[in-house]
């Protein structure tokens, strides 16, 4: 018997519910998926799934079963993977998924030079400011910000997003620099839909001795402006609006140019990790492969943005 196909049955046919969908999904007939399924209970040594007309359950061995044959699965195809001939060239379409101002600002750049390098790469570019199912999407692959993570995906931590409170000079000219947390409630706040809308929270550094390094503050805040976007608060921002907490990937030009000033040096908003992320390790594709690789080189662990 082969014993990793049988697995690879049993999977399929849990995921797909019957015998019938993993049939198809396999390209097998009815007959060899139970036939693997026999097999496999056999070399286990106990029944795995209770079958009836109108529908298959698992066992209690089944249950025990199911996810060390997933682990296998997994560790067969990296085993694959690690072997895969280094001058097979990457190819086919990748779906990316960021959100919209990582992408207009970082990412987009990055996949025109990966597939400039790679060009019978293709690559789909999704830019949405929600949580994207990377499954029912058919997304191979996403970028998250984010300290909280599905645990059912498979991250990769490639760098970290720092942010930045700030402000244009004209608006800092009319309505002055805010000279600590408790004055951010007098100013007219930019904030996220999502992300601290009517409050802000952040790291107060110098925090005394007794306490630690630092420690977490918070103010409420009001302002006749709020999106979904960074990129568009940015925009507002610029526009002489208010006051902003930015990503540091997407203000930091800005700063340096002097169109957007940086308030309150001793507040840190909280950082978050930038991850790649991907929803199973079977069967992944050389382009998916060598795409995150691309990226890790791309963004490392300590940001570009923030070093120029």
């Amino acid at each position: 018997m082969d014993k990793l196909t049988a697995m690879q049955v049993f999977v399929t046919v849990v995921d797909c519910g019957s015998q019938s969908a993993a049939a198809e999904q396999l390209d097998l007939s009815r007959p060899v998926v139970s036939r693997y399924l026999a097999e496999l209970e056999a070399w286990a040594g106990a029944r795995l799934m209770h079958r009836t007309t109108r529908k298959l359950s698992l066992t209690a061995a089944g249950h025990e079963l199911l996810p060390r044959c997933r682990q296998l699965l997994d560790l067969s195809a990296d085993m694959q993977a690690a072997v895969t001939l280094p001058d097979r060239a990457p190819q086919g379409l990748l779906r990316l998924t960021a959100s919209s101002s990582f992408g207009q600002a970082q990412l987009a750049r990055v996949v025109a030079e990966f597939v400039a390098l790679y060009p019978a790469v293709s690559v789909d570019l999704v830019l949405l400011d929600r949580a994207v199912n990377l499954v029912e999407e058919r997304i191979d692959l996403g970028v998250r910000i984010s300290n909280e993570l599905d645990p059912n995906l498979i991250a990769r931590r490639l760098s970290v997003c720092r942010s930045v409170v700030c402000a244009a000079p004209s608006y800092l000219e009319k309505r002055g620099r805010p000279q600590g947390l408790e004055a951010l409630s007098q100013h007219n706040c930019l904030s996220h839909f999502y992300y601290g809308k009517s409050l802000w929270t952040f790291e107060r550094e110098g925090a005394p001795e007794a306490l630690a390094s630092s420690v977490n503050v918070s103010v409420n805040v009001k302002g006749n402006v709020s999106a979904n976007d960074a990129g568009a608060l940015l925009q507002a921002a610029l526009a002489g609006a208010g006051v902003a907490i930015l990503p540091t990937y997407l203000a930091g030009e800005h700063l340096r140019a002097g169109r957007l000033l940086a308030l309150l040096p001793d507040l840190k908003p909280t950082e978050l990790s930038i991850y790649a992320v991907y929803a199973s390790r079977k069967n992944m594709s050389t382009a998916l492969r060598v795409m995150l690789d691309f990226l890790a080189e791309q963004f490392p662990p300590e940001p570009l943005w923030d070093s120029q």
